[in-house]
């Protein structure tokens, strides 16, 4: 068993957006993949995602809570006059795994053998056949699913075991890092609480800050930063939390220092103007000078116009190419919504060029374009405020 505190050579580790397009082409020529990353990165999250846009579906087991009959089944017997005369043993199939009949159902499934290298050796052997020959005892893997592993690396404070050469030698593995914007898409179309994504967007070091060689429980990871977006969920009129118990909820996440962090972040726009009144163009001029402040607006500004633009449109079956993603395309569900959004997004534009500094201003309009695809929702170029807009932040934007 290895449990060292060597460095972790991240030089060729790609990220979750770029995991993707590598995951297809292994799907396309069906070889097994192993995903290598610390606690609470997010492998799940994409391999379901990557599962939900192929139009099929994830099964996730969950290999260092399982028996090695969990895989291979278990042996039963089978008399003389049930076997042409001659007993034998036969091996019922596992119930987790996906059957013929279920694996119908999808263009695809895929099989995510998540916490592999932390099973037990006995756990791993099991699963060798099933990653080397789509096979275990009687069961055979349908061929429309594929298999993707993960595991902590080594290094990463998990009890781990050393992968067989012969079963590593099976995978193509992969190292995943943590990357903002890769975790800006899925928060986005998580619905991830809009104080934590503007809480990241101004701190991105503070989206994953684990300390292989601490003891502290709580540390922030994208998953932890869930389990904060759900806590503030909670954090309702019928149910308002106190300060107090905030950031103890927030402590239990992410460690007490980022709970204390996050708390002085929020404390900082509470003055700030409502969103709507904005967006309404009742307010056009802002007081609050301070930078952090700026951030959490803009996000809850973006928040409010995606919840507008989705809840008055309806998703198509196409998609278009925003950069390298595909953005399922939407219909206005009328003509006077439509217009209304046109409205918003003008008094938006014409907010930031007024009030917010470039640098922030050239963030706003490309978390709007690559994140949350507006340009997807309307022809930008027929906005009232599209000429100075082009003008002043487009040419920074060329990748966007």
């Amino acid at each position: 068993m290895a449990n060292s505190n060597r460095a972790v050579d991240t030089t060729d580790s790609v990220s979750l957006n770029e995991l993707v397009s590598r995951l297809m082409r292994c799907i396309k020529v069906q070889r097994p993949a192993f995903l290598w990353a610390g606690p609470g990165v997010g492998k799940s999250s994409i391999v379901g995602a990557l599962a939900k846009m192929l139009g099929g579906v994830s099964v996730d087991l969950r290999l260092s809570q399982m028996q090695p009959t969990d895989i291979i089944g278990i042996p039963f017997y089978v008399p003389a006059e049930n076997n042409g005369g001659e007993p034998t043993m036969r091996w019922a199939p596992p119930e987790l795994l996906p059957s013929a009949k279920f694996a119908k159902e999808f263009p695809i499934v895929i099989l995510f053998l998540d916490e592999m290298n932390s099973a037990p050796p006995a756990v791993q052997a099991a699963a060798y056949q099933l990653v080397l020959d789509r096979r275990s005892g009687a069961y055979k893997l349908p061929d429309n699913v594929m298999i993707i592993a993960a595991g902590n690396r080594e290094g990463d404070r998990g009890v781990t075991y050393r992968m067989p050469s012969p079963l590593a030698n099976r995978f193509l593995h992969f190292d995943v890092k943590v990357e903002f914007e890769s975790w800006l898409d899925w928060a986005i179309d998580s619905s991830i609480h809009s104080d934590v994504i503007a809480f990241i967007t101004n701190y991105k070091d503070d989206l994953f800050a684990f300390d292989a060689n601490s003891a502290d429980k709580s540390f922030p990871t994208p998953r932890s930063w869930e389990f904060v977006s759900q806590l503030l969920s909670t954090d309702t009129a019928e149910n308002p939390m106190s300060d107090s118990e905030k950031r103890s909820l927030i402590g239990s996440a992410v460690g007490l220092g980022h709970a204390v962090k996050f708390m002085n972040y929020l404390l900082v726009g509470k003055d700030l103007p409502k969103p709507a009144d904005i967006l309404s163009g009742k307010i056009k001029d802002l007081k609050i000078r301070d930078v952090s402040a700026h951030y959490q607006l803009i996000v809850s500004m973006l928040y409010e116009m995606r919840d507008y633009w989705h809840s008055h449109s309806s998703p198509l079956d196409s998609f278009a190419t925003v950069g390298q993603k595909k953005v399922q395309q939407r219909k206005w569900n009328s003509d006077k919504d439509h217009e209304l959004w046109q409205k918003m997004f003008d008094n938006f534009n014409t907010f930031i060029v007024a009030n917010i500094s470039l640098e922030i201003g050239i963030m706003a309009m490309r978390m709007a374009v690559s994140n949350y695809y507006f340009s997807q929702s309307t022809d930008m170029t027929k906005l009232k405020t599209w000429p100075k807009m082009a003008e002043k932040y487009f040419p920074f934007m060329k990748d966007a």
